[in-house]
């Protein structure tokens, strides 16, 4: 059982600070490369909470996207894309809790801060991203389908339930087992695809 604030900012600066960082792919991952490479329109304002070292966001701008902001409730993560990409526009990092955060994105990434938020807030998760999305905005992304630990992050789930939470705020264009994952997670992820419902 989780304590109450037990995964707050302290919490994720400890992880960094001790480098017990599991989640961290060590660079963009094949399925959002993919999605990255089929977006024409550069000038969408996009959105990466949870970003962590936020190699999404590095490949984006580094790919014509100049709309790209990265949130986190951790300093560090920010400072280490800072340090690896100096161009990264330091306006765009944005230091801070998702749930209080402010804005309109036409796209917003979800790659690992779902599964590392406590899951009695996943209800909370999925109106704040209908809130934070313009009109006909999209929220995509990857999802852990599998059971994964109950007393610390990363939180599993599984598609029916990631269901029941989406389906009131969102047009469900994909929610399916991801074909091109990096290999430690193959069979363990959905692709989310999303749209803002009215």
């Amino acid at each position: 059982m989780l304590e109450e604030n037990s995964l707050d900012a302290s919490y994720w600066e400890s992880r960094y600070a001790a480098g017990h960082t599991g989640w961290d792919a060590g660079g963009i991952t094949s399925p959002l490369k993919a999605y990255i490479d089929q977006l024409a329109d550069k000038s969408l304002t996009i959105l990466i909470p949870g970003a962590g070292n936020a190699y999404e966001a590095e490949y984006l701008h580094k790919s014509g996207f100049k709309q790209v902001f990265v949130l986190d409730i951790a300093l560090s993560p920010l400072r280490n894309l800072k340090n690896r990409f100096p161009n990264f526009p330091q306006a765009n990092l944005l230091h801070g809790d998702f749930f209080e955060h402010k804005g309109q994105y036409d796209l917003i990434l979800e790659q690992t801060f779902f599964c590392a938020l406590d899951p009695k807030l996943r209800p909370s998760y999925a109106r704040k991203m209908h809130n934070l999305l313009k009109p006909s905005g999209r929220l995509v992304g990857l999802l852990f389908d599998a059971k994964l630990n109950e007393d610390h992050p990363p939180f599993g789930g599984n598609r029916e339930e990631y269901f029941a939470y989406f389906k009131p705020h969102f047009q469900l264009k994909k929610l399916e087992t991801a074909y091109n994952s990096i290999k430690p997670r193959e069979g363990r992820e959905l692709w989310m695809h999303l749209v803002k419902s009215i």
